[in-house]
């Protein structure tokens, strides 16, 4: 197969485009977790069981799920609002004085007293994650909220350029709110990204924008996952996944983030394009799909072409996966990463 060319960006594009993209307006919706973070060391294995005895220092708090997706745009500098359910309790309102702190507009962030606020802690020593701690809920919400939402959106005086659907199977992301946000963004021209959650059986057709990993490609299209290949171009299932996608699925774009390997975009009557990897190390990679989706979504509003966008967006997660904890990637970060990797080109 004949090697393909990486369009090179320079940073003035970059910083003309980060200049665009702050009159961007994008909604989010999906589940909204807490990610609280237990910092401490280790010197010593417990004497009741053969566990490391993690000795405390110091916490943290971070949007998750859908809210690190919404906190990710806001630092990129869109104009962010967030749509999800929290419950009537301490993590319910840390996370709305998150969103005040990150201008975050939360006016779509319903509370349900009868629902627990989802929380993922993790208990961190020596950079490295020892044990995670989910609690959380994942009933599904009912067709009234759902339609709270919908009418939200579509009451915005300044309609949003586009939704971004963040299902981490945690009950917000229903069928019924799929089926009518679809209709709605269609017949506005509204871009419609959806981060897939393969557990979650919904008809997800017709989508702009879907972001499986590749396990979750695997997953979505019902295949066996294959060995990797060096050259995901070369690898025959993943290649063979991808068009079954577009054809079972019918996105307009299709973006599998591969780790290491980078990424592969798929778009309708063309052939995949893999964008290699940018990131030198990596810590963290918990959050790294939502910086992709935001990224790249936030650049296809600022007029940027898809393999721009995704061009960028692995820049964005080859910043956060240099991070511990759910990250966000700033402007000058961006620029910097972009910076670097042309001076290592010329």
């Amino acid at each position: 197969m004949k090697k393909q060319k990486i369009p090179e960006l320079s940073v003035n594009w970059i910083k003309k485009l980060l200049s665009a993209i702050k009159n961007s307006r994008i909604a989010v919706i999906g589940d909204i977790i807490l990610d609280e973070y237990i910092w401490g060391n280790v010197s010593r294995i417990s004497p009741e069981a053969p566990v490391p005895v993690v000795e405390y220092e110091k916490e943290s708090f971070m949007p998750g799920g859908a809210a690190n997706v919404a906190r990710n745009l806001a630092v990129l500098g869109a104009k962010t609002s967030l749509f999800g359910v929290v419950g009537e309790d301490l993590a319910g309102t840390k996370l709305r004085t998150l969103f005040e702190s990150y201008k975050i507009d939360c006016s779509g962030v319903v509370t349900i007293p009868s629902r627990r606020t989802s929380i993922k802690t993790r208990i961190i020593a020596a950079q490295q994650q020892v044990v995670r701690l989910d609690r959380e809920s994942r009933d599904d919400i009912g067709e009234d909220v759902a339609e709270a939402f919908i009418k939200r959106i579509q009451e915005v005086q300044n309609r949003f350029d586009a939704i971004i659907l963040g299902d981490y199977g945690k009950g917000i992301i229903t069928q019924y709110l799929v089926d009518n946000l679809r209709q709605y963004c269609r017949s506005r021209g509204i871009w419609l990204s959806l981060d897939p959650k393969p557990v979650h059986r919904l008809d997800i057709r017709n989508m702009s924008l879907i972001t499986p990993n590749r396990k979750e490609a695997f997953e979505l299209a019902g295949c066996p996952d294959g060995k990797k290949k060096m050259d995901p171009l070369e690898d025959k299932e993943l290649v063979s996944t991808a068009n079954i996608l577009m054809k079972k699925l019918s996105p307009a774009l299709l973006l599998i983030t591969l780790g290491e390997q980078g990424m592969l975009l798929c778009q309708r009557n063309s052939r995949p394009f893999h964008i290699p990897t940018v990131a030198r190390e990596v810590f963290d990679v918990s959050g790294a799909g939502d910086t992709v989706i935001a990224a790249f979504t936030l650049a296809i509003t600022g007029g940027a072409s898809p393999i721009e966008s995704a061009i960028i967006s692995n820049h964005a997660a080859g910043v956060v996966v240099r991070k511990v904890g759910t990250a966000t990637v700033s402007p000058d970060e961006l620029l910097e990463s972009f910076r670097l990797l042309n001076k290592m080109l010329k």
